[in-house]
């Protein structure tokens, strides 16, 4: 896609080239050729003694030079990293390259990307001086960096020729500044990608001729393409010419192609006074006159090979090193001209980004659509389906108009189509011939996303020659042939196709050649307006009444496609669906007609022109009785109630019909004799059927299919060129009986039926044989089978099996778990793939299979494997469940994949001297060692319960190793010190692992995962992009080396460790950190800001001091048995939630209400302090709920945090912290608090307060002046004797509960002030014997409960209370 509109702002630039090179090295030689060569293609290119002026300071030169260059060649010699001038070069390139957009190339000219890349080599030496200085690290980075990107490397281009390595940059640099120079026309979309992949398989540096073709539909871009690629390209060349229309041109006469040809000479010779009389005079001159300038010619919209051959006849005409472009839309053209099918380009439709974009820029003049168009342009974009001519000319249209318009126009395209995009798909039609013609409107109308072979049969019983046909559409680029084999085409061409079929009489259907609108055909059938102009018909979810009677009149109908609804009641069952039938237009209704038979046989009837007849849901139980079918070719009927052909005893000799689709079906019977030239007969699901006739020979007979059958016998012996065979789930199959001789059969496929002998002893032409019958003791192979290249027996209870014939084959599969006995080939050299499953096999030789690809073996008693020594095509070994205890796979150069797992023996040896394998998966092995030092494009390495493992040894350099996963060994040392690319490290249960010796550099670890290892230390100081950290239960573990910086760093879990610091200060982006039970931890380094971190647990720690940064999304905090810790740093918004401490648990999952904090303590007294057990302050065990909605200027938390951990308390210092929260709005006491605190009325924003602790003896007379308190509840305070008298001043109290108060005896008269109280609950304050007095004075009191109290009596005012509710 085209870049955004804030990018099409373009830089401009004063030079095109910034050349950084190492002076000593290059600058006399290599560079100075290089700078020479672009000089000369006028690309304007700094290098630094030609350019800094004296006087000036050559530092602020150098900078403005990089900034202001568009390209950067970065050459990469030897000494280049021993100039620290160099190196600055280098990161203010890669500086630029990130923030302006420029383009940094590097250009590898005596080293190696690798050794840029890792500083080793000559590289490594240059730089090793810097290694002390303070911007190394930053150097380093940028020589990484630079290593990594697209770029040349001399030694591997050219043979490392120097002049022509030079002219390869020198046209790649030119064609980039050519691009951007003509890339000025804003409306031009994804044009960049389409014209390099153009210029790529032109290969300009190459010194030949080459042809190359651009084909699609019309509309699609060609021409656009071809004259981005002339411009860009046309300025390498001596001579060039771009012809436009050479079909509308020569079109009817040769003036047309002389004209042409006289445009071409003029345009390369540069000379307009050229006369030649001829055509053929004007190919001699041609001939004559091209093959001395290298020119660039493009023919656009070539329609005929008469054209070619006048214009750009033979190859030898031009001088080596030209290029011929063709745009057509007819790739034959192409073909019989000789272009090569790999130089034969499709044009590509825009993607749907693409697309939109375009759009916009013709329809709003920007590529962001005005508000409100969004969805409009989202449905223009979707009719267009990426035909860039369809959205220029529907961009321009709509410009400009209101929103009503477009809605007009869009519901106007519905039913008419774009008339400018018709006009030139149309050529494309009209240059058919007519049965071709006729072709592609069956395609347009009808089989679109058909099967294209089920399309042919259908072709093909209409009379059409339907391969070629076909053919010659998808040359033409009107249909294509998907990745699946079905019909697919352009959404603009299949809507050309429908309107030519309908725009001679759109009001009339009944005269259309083709019906596929069900409204229509409805109205048709039903008002019997039907015409012999109808030729195909397509129809779904119709009632099959309807369409019986209204046949009679389409006397010259060849096609009849319909799907009725099908009734769920029907039973019929899905199962047997089989992939040689296509379903996939197929739309089925649950709902309704299946089984309808209110339609007398009168009315039951179909045309009998009728050439192919496809009825899904077929409701009767046989073919109409007028019927007579003798034009009838094709018949496919599926999920019908159909049970035989015809009514009763009637019998019809069908002459015609080859093909029959019977599925899914109630046949019961089907005799074949009937059906003298029926060439295929699909049976899948008739589960109905116990007898198929077939008296006479079938010559014709080719593709037999039979599925879920209740057969019995089935007797071909008639159908001797049978060529495919399928019969399955026919599991009352007891007897098969082939023809004597079946030298035409080369399918066979039988599974699950109860044939214990199967003989195909005549079938030696047999390609493919499938075999899955559990009953099957018996089988005779051909005492030839020189054509066998597909076997798969299962399921068997074959004990032997002889292939000793079959040296041709290539997949061998089996699983047949009674064979002990498998006599190979001598000789298997086409031998593929194996597959060899629950045998009894305990020897199996290989020896002679040099080409074997993929070996599977899963075979519980193989003690024995012989493979050729030298298999070099083996790629993929899969051993499982053997007996194997040593394995020598000889020399198997392409194996890629070995994996070994489940051995009950134990693997004890393993020769594995492979160099190119990929993958190693070993599991349960006893080897003591293994050896991978030749295996350097290892990428992934498992080693699961190898627990004898010792010793192993990984190549000298493993550049490619991507994943390492080992669990449960007895390893004590990994070197992966060569491993720089590995992303993944998983060691599990190493537990005698002590060393690891990670990569120099590991700039690709993502993950990392240790568990249970003796490992002390851990360097992981250059896996900057790891994201995840997980060093579990590694008891040992003293020192962990971070990088110095980790932006993608999202997970830490470290449990069980010795760690004593940690320092994680530039890990800003850490999500969580788990340290549990790191119990020596003393120092933990947090980041100044961590924005992302929202969960740490420090368990059992011995931390003091916890600084935690601005955490602001910190929902958890987990500091259980952190006895040392005495203070939390945490700045204002930090920790702004739900905070639980046991002793500290921080936990903010509450959901979060209103704006103020809530504080539930909880105390439990404690006999002795962990810390202090001999002073004499009370011991408490604090559990805290706190919670904090925002952030609080004055800090509540951090005030509540200072409390500390310790047990011993300070109940003044508690006292003071818990009312110096300002803010709090409830306050929760529980336990065994002794003493409220005194200075309660600093709570000014209180509006709860919960007192719940049996020693709590008075309330202070501070929480009287508590004026926003609303609720206030005693629980369990024995000890309370009395309340404050002045109680009455807590105006805003709605609610008072004094429960289980067991002490106190009076209520104050004050509370009768309370003009809001709505709640008085004294339950259990035994002692209390009466109300005050007044209490009628509590106007909003509704609730009132004495229960449990001595109160017997009430005052008179009490009945002053309205709306009052007693609970006594």
């Amino acid at each position: 896609m085209a870049s955004t509109l804030a990018s099409s702002i373009r830089k401009s630039f004063k030079y095109d080239v910034f050349l950084s090179f190492q002076g000593e090295d290059t600058r006399k030689n290599f560079v100075d050729h290089l700078y020479h060569a672009l000089k000369q293609k006028s690309i304007y290119t700094y290098r630094d003694e030609e350019e800094i002026k004296k006087g000036k300071r050559i530092n602020d030169e150098l900078i403005r030079s990089i900034e202001d260059s568009k390209f950067h060649i970065i050459v990469f010699s030897k000494n280049y990293a021993s100039s620290s001038w160099c190196l600055d070069e280098l990161v203010q390139i890669m500086e630029c390259q990130k923030t302006i957009g420029q383009t940094a190339y590097p250009l590898f000219y005596d080293v190696e990307p690798t050794e840029v890349r890792k500083q080793s080599g000559a590289v490594g030496e240059a730089f090793a001086k810097h290694k002390e200085e303070e911007a190394a690290e930053k150097w380093r980075y940028a020589l990484r960096e630079a290593a990594d990107l697209a770029g040349w490397e001399l030694k591997n281009t050219f043979d490392g020729h120097e002049a022509k390595f030079i002219q390869k940059i020198v046209e790649e640099i030119l064609l980039e500044l050519r691009f951007d120079e003509l890339s000025v026309d804003g409306k031009l979309v994804g044009m960049k990608r389409r014209v390099k992949e153009v210029v790529s398989s032109l290969e300009t540096s190459i010194d030949d001729v080459r042809m190359l073709g651009i084909k699609g539909i019309g509309g699609g871009g060609k021409t656009t393409l071809a004259r981005r690629v002339f411009d860009q390209i046309s300025i390498m060349f001596e001579g060039s010419s771009f012809v436009e229309n050479v079909r509308e041109i020569s079109k009817g006469s040769l003036s047309g192609l002389k004209s042409l040809q006289k445009q071409v000479l003029s345009d390369v010779l540069n000379k307009q006074d050229i006369i030649v009389n001829g055509v053929s005079d004007w190919k001699g001159m041609m001939r004559k006159m091209l093959c001395v300038r290298k020119v660039l010619v493009v023919l656009d919209d070539v329609d005929h090979i008469d054209q070619l051959e006048a214009l750009a006849g033979e190859p030898n005409w031009f001088k080596p090193g030209s290029r011929i472009i063709i745009t057509t839309r007819e790739e034959q053209v192409l073909v019989a001209h000789g272009v090569p099918k790999n130089l034969i380009l499709d044009v590509n439709m825009l993607s749907r980004l693409e697309a939109i974009c375009l759009f916009n820029k013709y329809a709003f003049g920007r590529e962001i659509p005005n508000q409100g168009y969004e969805m409009l342009s989202h449905q223009v974009v979707r009719y267009a389906a990426g035909l860039p001519l369809t959205i220029k000319v529907l961009g321009s249209f709509l410009r400009g108009k209101d929103e009503l318009e477009w809605t007009d126009a869009l519901e106007r395209l519905k039913t008419i189509p774009l008339k400018e995009t018709l006009e030139i798909l149309e050529l494309s039609y009209y240059s058919l011939e007519e049965d071709y013609k006729e072709i592609f409107l069956d395609v347009a109308c009808i089989l679109k996303g058909w099967k294209k072979e089920k399309a042919i049969r259908v072709l093909e019983s209409c009379g059409f020659h339907a391969r070629s046909g076909l053919r010659v559409l998808e040359q033409k680029s009107l249909i294509n042939v998907s990745h699946s084999g079905c019909l697919s085409m352009h959404d603009h061409i299949e809507e050309m196709g429908k309107n030519i079929v309908r725009r001679l009489h759109p009001d009339d259907p009944s005269t259309h050649s083709r019906l596929w609108i069900r409204e229509e055909i409805e109205d048709i059938l039903i008002e019997d307006k039907g015409t012999e102009a109808t030729r195909c018909i397509i129809v779904k979810s119709v009632n099959p009444v309807t369409v019986m009677k209204g046949f009679q009149n389409m006397k010259k109908l060849r096609f009849l496609d319909v799907i009725c609804r099908i009734k769920e009641s029907t039973g019929l069952d899905y199962d047997g669906y089989n992939s040689d039938i296509d379903y996939s237009n197929r739309h089925y209704s649950h709902d309704s007609y299946l089984g309808n038979d209110d339609i007398g046989e009168d009315w039951q009837y179909l045309p009998n022109g009728l050439r192919y007849l496809c009825w899904n849901g077929y409701p009767y139980k046989c073919l109409p009785k007028y019927f007579q079918a003798n034009n009838l070719v094709g018949l496919e009927i599926f999920l019908s109630n159909i049970d035989q052909l015809w009514e009763g005893e009637e019998r019809k000799v069908l002459k015609k019909l080859r093909f029959i689709d019977l599925c899914f079906c109630k046949l019961r019977t089907l005799d074949i004799g009937l059906l003298v030239n029926l060439e295929r007969l699909n049976l899948v699901a008739c589960e109905n059927l116990v007898e198929l006739h077939m008296p006479v020979q079938v010559f014709n007979l080719k593709y037999l299919n039979i599925c879920r059958s209740k057969l019995k016998t089935l007797d071909l012996t008639c159908a001797q060129n049978l060529d495919t065979l399928k019969v399955k789930k026919c599991e009352d199959l007891v007897e098969l009986h082939m023809p004597v001789d079946n030298l035409k059969l080369k399918h066979l496929s039988l599974q699950y039926s109860k044939l214990k002998v199967l003989n195909l002893m005549r079938t030696r032409n047999l390609e493919k044989l499938d075999i899955a019958c559990e009953h099957l003791v018996e089988l005779h192979m051909p005492v030839e089978s020189l054509k066998l290249k597909h076997l798969s027996l299962q399921c068997s209870k074959l004990k032997n099996l002889n292939l000793m014939q079959t040296k041709n084959l290539e997949t061998l599969d089996l699983a047949c778990e009674y064979l002990v006995e498998l006599q190979m080939p001598v000789e298997s050299l086409k031998l593929k793939h194996l597959n060899l499953q629950c045998s009894k096999l305990k020897t199996l030789n290989l020896m002679r299979t040099h080409n074997l690809k993929e070996l599977d073996l899963v075979c519980e008693n193989l003690v024995e494997l012989f493979v050729p020594v030298e298999n070099f095509k083996l790629k993929s070994l899969n051993i499982c469940f053997s007996k194997l205890r040593t394995l020598d796979i000889g020399q198997p150069q392409l194996l890629d994949k070995l994996i070994i797992e489940d051995n009950s023996d134990g693997l004890v040896e393993l020769h594995l001297p492979v160099e190119k394998l990929k993958g190693l998966l070993l599991q349960c092995s006893r080897m003591k060692t293994l050896t991978l030092t030749r295996s350097r494009n290892l990428e992934t390495l498992i080693l699961v319960e190898c627990e004898d493992l010792l010793e192993l040894h990984m190549p000298i350099e493993s550049s490619k190793l991507k994943i390492i996963y080992i669990r449960c060994s007895k390893l004590r040392t990994l070197n992966l010190t060569q491993s720089w690319n590995l992303e993944r490290l998983d060691l599990v249960q190493c537990e005698d692992l002590v060393e690891l010796h990670m990569p120099i550099e590991s700039s690709k670890l993502k993950i990392i995962y240790i568990r249970c290892s003796k490992l002390r230390t851990l360097n992981l100081t250059q896996s900057w992009n790891l994201e995840r950290l997980d060093l579990v239960q590694c008891e040992d573990l003293v020192e962990l080396h971070m990088p110095i910086e980790s932006p993608k760093l999202r997970i830490i879990n470290i449990h069980n460790s010795k760690l004593r610091t940690l320092n994680l200060m530039q890990i800003r982006n850490l999500e969580k950190l788990d340290l549990e039970q790191c119990e020596d931890l003393l120092e933990l380094h947090m980041p100044i800001e961590s924005p992302k971190l929202r969960s740490i647990n420090i368990r059992g720690s011995k931390l003091r001091t916890l600084y935690l940064g601005m955490s602001p999304y910190l929902k958890c905090l987990d500091l259980h048995d952190c006895f040392n810790l005495v203070d939390i740093h945490a700045p204002i918004g930090c920790l702004s939630g739900h905070v639980k401490f046991k002793p500290f648990l921080v936990n903010q999952a509450f959901p979060m209400v209103g704006s103020l904090a809530e504080l539930h303590l909880i105390a439990r007294s404690l006999g002795i302090c962990p810390l202090h057990p001999y002073n004499d302050l009370p011991k408490f065990h604090f559990e805290c709920i706190y919670k904090e909605i925002l952030p609080s200027s004055t800090r509540n938390l951090e005030k509540l945090i200072s409390l500390g951990l310790c047990a011993c308390t300070n109940l003044v210092g508690l006292s003071g912290s818990i009312c110096g929260l300002k803010c709090l709005r409830k306050l929760t006491l529980e336990g065994n608090i002794p003493d409220v605190p005194n200075e309660l009325d600093q709570l000014e924003c209180l509006e709860e307060l919960n007192l719940w602790s049996a020693k709590i003896k008075h309330l202070p007379d501070s929480i009287c002046n508590l004026i926003h308190l609303k609720i206030l509840q005693l629980k369990s305070c024995w000890l309370l004797e009395q309340l404050p008298e002045d109680l009455g001043r807590l105006e805003c109290l709605e609610e008072l509960h004094l429960t289980d108060c067991m002490s106190l005896r009076v209520i104050p008269n004050s509370i009768c002030e309370m003009k809001h109280l709505k709640c008085l609950c004294l339950p259990n304050c035994i002692l209390v014997e009466k109300l005050p007095k007044e209490i009628g004075r509590l106007k909003c009191l509704k609730e009132l409960n004495i229960q449990g109290t001595g109160i017997k009596d009430f005052p008179p005012s009490i009945f002053q209370v309205e709306d009052l509710l007693f609970l006594i």
